[in-house]
């Protein structure tokens, strides 16, 4: 297992490009299932969760092949059972249960797991096959669903913190083959979701309001091959942005798209932080004095929740008193323990909202990342931290950011990677 050992004290400067979009290629490399041909999928990250996915789609009979950031999937003969070890150590692995719903009427899925971040059930995914005429057991741990023939309904996809995304995501790739049509009320509205409707619409599909709150599919009959290039990874470049500005940085960041930024920009412009914003750049330049923010985590265009805890790093090094309000997780504030080694001073109240009281100075400790983003954010404290910091169980780094090490070594972070004894 790999730790990471930061030098702090350094100043992020020069030029780096953001990879594709995790939450993106996972749900389309599951919408490759839908067709007998061939997919080749562009820009893809080198990630863990990436080649996870591939061998969960080998393990159901498609040929996947990796080369450089192309994945080239065909699903020509495949099996609806899916392998219970494999699936359920990674959240994104649920959203193989639409395409094999469509493509052969039957899904067994194991329930899924990923980072721990509080309670993600999947019931809008089942109540929305429901709709679409499937029947669903639980049973063993599988989610079991059947359909002799899927037919086109509306859907309403609203939750407790907002529209649900692998179930959007789920929902849409079942209906693509649907028979007749499908309307899905209060779906997500991510770029992810976009991205994913793109490469089902270049599969043959006939889907309309993407990237709304109403998504409206028109069944087809069959699918063909495509080729697709992934969207620049959103979360990536927000954290880009924001080591950027933690060190006093001025780095340019290419394959940044502005239009997803929106909150995260807002919210570094509250903070005191420069940029420009180009077509497919974003160039950061920290400040010298911060200024505090209060942040609420909200479905998109609001304020992402994969930016909270690194939004958070950045705010103990502001004198004064920031609130952070976090309404999609329940449990995404682990990294609260561990910033606080570096020297932070966070407060939980009400288990929703983190009181942070910056300006504080940090120093270099050893640290644990528990969840994905969480590593993100102490990495970018141990940048800043006076001394040395060690991250481990930077596997969770691995599942999200492709190179993170070796890209910010070449923006001057005194970033190494280190076997653990």
């Amino acid at each position: 297992m790999d730790s990471l050992l930061i030098e702090g004290g350094c100043t992020l400067q020069g030029e780096v490009t953001v990879s594709g979009a995790k939450n993106a290629v996972l749900p389309i490399m599951a919408a490759a299932l839908l067709t007998e041909e061939s997919c080749i999928i562009k820009n893809a990250p080198n990630l863990s969760d990436v080649r996870f996915m591939g061998q969960i789609l080998a393990s159901l009979g498609a040929k996947v092949e990796f080369d450089g950031d192309t994945v080239v999937i065909q699903s020509k003969e495949i099996h609806g059972r899916g392998d219970y070890d494999l699936i359920r150590k990674m959240r994104g692995s649920v959203c193989i249960l639409g395409p094999l719903l469509a493509r052969l009427g039957v899904a067994e899925v194991s329930l899924p797991g990923g980072c721990v971040i509080g309670s993600r059930p999947i019931d809008l995914h089942l109540k929305g096959m429901e709709a679409l005429g499937a029947l669903v057991e639980i049973r063993s741990g599988y989610v079991i669903v059947r359909a002799d023939e899927l037919v086109g309904n509306q859907v309403f996809l609203g939750g407790r913190v907002g529209p649900t995304v692998l179930g959007t995501a789920n929902v849409m790739m079942a209906a693509v083959l649907a028979k007749g049509r499908t309307i899905i009320e209060s779906a997500a509205c991510e770029p992810e979701i976009v991205d994913l409707a793109d490469f089902l619409i270049g599969m043959g599909a006939k889907i309309k309001g993407a990237g709304s709150p109403t998504i409206t599919i028109e069944g087809v009959a069959k699918l063909h091959g495509t080729s697709h290039e992934v969207i620049p990874d959103r979360i990536e470049a927000a954290t880009f942005a924001v080591a950027a500005a933690a060190t006093r940085g001025d780095v340019l960041i290419h394959g940044a798209r502005c239009e997803h930024l929106g909150a995260v920009l807002d919210k570094l412009s509250d903070a005191g932080v420069s940029f420009t914003r180009g077509e497919k750049t974003l160039h950061v330049t920290g400040a010298d004095v911060f200024k505090p923010v209060d942040v609420t985590t909200q479905p998109f265009a609001g304020f992402p929740t994969d930016t909270q805890a690194q939004m958070m790093a950045l705010m103990t090094l502001t004198d004064g008193i920031s609130v952070i309000t976090e309404r999609i997780f329940e449990s995404r504030f682990m990294h609260v323990s561990e910033l606080a080694r570096l020297g932070a001073e966070i407060a939980i109240e009400g288990g929703a909202t983190a009181i942070v009281k910056g300006g504080r100075p940090l120093s270099g400790a050893p640290v644990m990342a528990s969840d994905l983003r969480a590593s993100a954010a102490l990495v970018i404290a141990g940048l800043v931290a006076d001394g040395e910091t060690t991250v481990k169980r930077i596997y969770h780094l691995d599942r999200g950011y492709e190179r993170i090490d070796q890209k910010l070594e070449k923006l001057g972070g005194r970033v190494r990677r280190v076997k653990e004894s």
